[in-house]
């Protein structure tokens, strides 16, 4: 299988970039599956229903989250009634919505996508490790589902690692969210799961982490809040990962970075 995951889109600009890019991606890459982490798509904090829907609508099959999966409340309305929606699955027990699902792929393929957030400077949240390992002990990777896609939302690059080691060979895919800036260390760990430790954003990347850069700057100056966050809103770096698995085994055989945009080193994988 072919699968494409799209790191945090950040306001405006990095959904419109994303939305846009999405068709020909699905075409140039003959993509079989797409997670698109939209956490911060809504002026950069959360995402709501008609945004979820316009990046469904745009080739995404599933919208991942993180811990501003909830800070616009017009996401409440929607995310117990679509499971195409998640939101991390270590958030307590009776949190709306659902933390991982099971969705058709073409030729009847079964993918499984588990959204999780990590602990470290992070809200604090039930414990990741054991929560995934929970859904784990229901599906098996070339068994029961045919590619298992892990987005880990966290700030440490410690705790993702060790989540991406922790779950060799039981998925395809590791994949980091959160941090907005991409990693160069895609690679297959020995057990055959692909690993990158943050995706990066799509976003406008003239700014600090998606946000217009005045404010961020301030803060660190001077300690004092002047005024509120605001999403850059320049032409946006679309930035992702692209996976191809065996279709045997649900292993990763390659895993490349997807850069499309102004400001970083462009990279397109070839198929």
């Amino acid at each position: 299988m072919r699968l494409l995951f799209l790191g945090d889109l950040m306001g405006r600009s990095g959904r419109s970039a994303a939305i846009n890019a999405l068709p020909d991606l699905r075409e140039k890459l003959k993509l079989d599956f797409v997670v698109v982490n939209a956490e911060n798509a809504a002026s950069g904090f959360g995402t709501t229903g008609k945004i979820a829907g316009a990046v469904i609508q745009a080739g995404a099959d599933v919208i991942s989250g993180g811990n501003h999966t909830f800070d616009q409340k017009d996401i409440l309305s929607v995310i117990d009634n679509d499971n195409r929606i998640l939101r991390p699955v270590n958030y307590p027990e009776g949190t709306p919505g659902r933390g991982y699902a099971v969705y058709d792929a073409p030729r009847g393929k079964k993918v499984l996508v588990i959204n999780a957030m990590g602990r470290v400077f992070m809200n604090p949240l039930d414990c990741p490790f054991k929560a995934i390992d929970k859904v784990l002990t229901k599906y098996r990777l070339g068994a029961t589902v045919n590619a298992v896609i892990v987005d880990f939302h966290g700030e440490a690059t410690s705790e993702k690692m060790a989540m991406g080691q922790y779950l060799d060979g039981r998925v395809s895919l590791v994949v980091g969210t959160h941090s907005h800036i991409p990693t160069a260390d895609c690679q297959i760990f020995p057990k055959g799961t692909a690993y990158q430790t943050d995706a990066g954003m799509c976003g406008d990347y003239d700014s600090v982490i998606g946000m217009e850069k005045s404010e961020p700057i301030n803060r660190f100056l001077s300690r004092m809040n002047k005024e509120r966050f605001s999403p850059a809103s320049g032409e946006a770096t679309v930035c992702g990962t692209f996976v191809e698995t065996d279709d045997r085994t649900g292993l990763a055989k390659r895993i490349e970075p997807v850069r499309i945009g102004p400001r970083l080193m462009e990279h397109m994988p070839e198929v």
